[in-house]
């Protein structure tokens, strides 16, 4: 997907704003969003599917990681929606949601343990065998590390992406916030990851909360930090395709376009905004 540039979180809080967006290659819209059969999309997304933009849909309840069996709906719903956007490939979770059937409300991570390697990449087959296109895995930002795990991050992710052949959705927030909170270098985790698998890469902001921890909040803009491990991934594979999650306390169209033409200026890609004419809000 690296033809695609930058791109950007579908939410219908900001689709007026989406419209203005003249260089916008692709989007990104939450899978348990869209309708299922018979249903209808929002016009808005529809529009930028007959713009050409691409759509990816993102699920987040599959519960890849749980260790009961998947829900048949839930795999159908996402390859509906592939179907429905005319997607070039869909993305999930490392993570478990659910157990029990009490929803956790939450993506949570998942010892890094062999058994929960095979947990994730006999369900992770089994999503991609009844999906129309490619699924790209997205390893999730955690406040809390389970114990005596067996594997480091990068070493867990790795058996996840060679044994599923599955795309690797890298988070770079996340990449910064795990490092930090762990007290390890971030550009040390990015070299040991299977950086020729990524299918796209996830941006967003966070913030420091009074523990001290780093909370990857999708709420505040884009540290500087996070910026430059952009560039730092960009100078060690091919520029992937970027995408700029924003899920609340949208700030004014300038300031949002701002933070997207500095992620592109951070990869060296062009700029989305080129010939915009912002609005003075996004609602």
């Amino acid at each position: 997907m690296g033809a695609y540039g930058v791109g950007i979180g579908w939410r219908q809080e900001i689709a007026g704003y989406l419209a203005t967006l003249p260089g916008l290659r692709f989007v990104e819209v939450i899978a348990e969003s869209l309708p299922g059969p018979g249903g209808s999309a929002p016009p808005e997304l529809m529009e930028l599917c007959d713009r050409g933009v691409a759509v990816v849909p993102h699920g987040m309840r599959l519960n890849l990681g749980g260790a009961e069996p998947l829900e048949p709906g839930r795999v159908a719903h996402l390859a509906h929606c592939a179907s429905l956007v005319g997607a070039p490939l869909c993305s999930e979770h490392i993570a478990f949601v659910r157990a029990g059937g009490t929803e956790a409300g939450h993506l949570l991570p998942l010892p890094r343990s062999w058994d929960a390697v095979h947990t994730i990449v006999d369900n992770a087959r089994r999503t991609m065998a009844e999906l129309p296109v490619p699924l790209a895995l997205e390893p999730i930002a955690a406040l809390l590390e389970w114990p005596d795990d067996e594997l480091t991050e990068a070493q867990f992710l790795t058996e996840i992406i060679e044994r599923t052949e599955a795309g690797l959705l890298l988070d770079i927030a996340n990449v910064y916030a795990n490092a930090r909170n762990r007290g390890e270098d971030p550009l040390a985790l990015l070299d040991a990851l299977p950086l020729e698998r990524v299918a796209y890469v996830h941006i967003a902001g966070g913030s420091v909360r009074e523990d001290g921890l780093y909370h990857d909040t999708h709420t505040d803009p884009t540290p500087p930090e996070v910026l430059e491990l952009i560039t730092a991934l960009c100078e060690r594979c091919d520029p992937p395709a970027l995408m700029l999650e924003r899920d609340g306390h949208y700030p004014p169209s300038d300031e949002l376009t701002a933070e997207l033409d500095a992620i592109a200026d951070a990869a060296g890609r062009p700029r989305i905004t080129v010939g915009a004419t912002p609005t003075a809000a996004l609602a």
